[in-house]
């Protein structure tokens, strides 16, 4: 029987091999660090400290707590600004290779840090995803038991998807650590140690101008207040682009980022 994981033993989780498959961080690939700290501290209340991946990254937080992580790599990788879902695998190499087997690109890496090695990717489909193989860096070993965000995949089959991402990613292979995927309706949902880690759904239009509609990972912040931080997030250049008033809000920051805001859990019940 899967049980919910508790801060004392996912605290022991020091590196990917122990919870592969699953979602261990998010990041904002960005082209200017500090304007994307200053909007995203008076959206979201983040303050921000030096990473140990490089002077192009900080890393968020809310009350002593890792939220998320950005980098100011957009111009450097010539990729686009996103907000970016990690996923822990074993090895970034054979990870990386089943990739481009399955039709998917790499886009960046595996590229060697301090503490693991990166890569960022693209499905079938063209959303965007990273890999992380190594030890997870102060915050991120907690960060899956807190679930300060959680993410959902947009594309065009969801069923089709999680064939590529369970074979790429090593879903309901069998083996400790790895996550279960169950169907819900017209989702699929990913499981890790009994709790959601992602869900997969339908309906995106791979063609679409709009790349709120593009097949992509999107990932969503839980607060307390949606509404409040819709206000700040218009007084400082941000755009919303859909709005389910007290409860959803998705945005696009200055510089083209999305995300949304939520007082959902993962369960679709409410959070906050």
């Amino acid at each position: 029987m899967n049980r919910e994981p508790t801060a004392a033993t996912t605290a022991r989780v020091r590196s990917t091999d122990a919870v592969f498959g699953a979602p261990c961080w998010v990041s904002l690939t960005t082209r200017d660090l500090h304007a994307a700290q200053q909007f995203y501290g008076a959206v979201m209340g983040w303050e921000f400290r030096p990473a140990r991946l490089g002077k192009e990254f900080s890393v968020a937080h809310v009350d002593g707590k890792a939220i998320a992580g950005m980098g100011a790599l957009a111009s450097a990788f010539q990729v686009a600004v996103a907000w970016t879902p990690y996923f822990a695998v074993q090895n970034a190499d054979q990870t990386a290779a089943r990739i481009r087997e399955r039709s998917g690109t790499v886009a960046v890496g595996p590229v060697a840090f301090i503490l693991g090695r990166g890569a960022l990717a693209a499905d079938r489909d063209g959303a965007v995803f990273g890999i992380w193989e190594g030890e997870l860096p102060a915050g991120w070993e907690t960060w899956r038991a807190a679930a300060p965000a959680w993410v959902r995949l947009h594309t065009r089959d969801a069923f089709e998807a999680a064939i590529f991402y369970g074979e790429v990613l090593e879903w309901a292979c069998g083996r400790p650590g790895c996550c279960d995927v169950e169907y819900e309706g017209d989702e699929v949902v990913l499981r890790s140690a009994g709790h959601v880690a992602a869900r997969l759904s339908s309906g995106a239009l791979e063609a679409a101008p709009d790349p709120a509609i593009r097949p992509r990972w999107q990932v969503y912040f839980p607060v307390p207040d949606v509404e409040r931080c819709v206000t700040a997030a218009l007084q400082h250049g941000g755009t919303v682009i859909a709005h389910e008033a007290g409860v959803q809000a998705t945005l696009r920051d200055p510089d083209g980022g999305l995300f949304t805001l939520t007082t959902l859990a993962p369960s679709g019940e409410r959070r906050v």
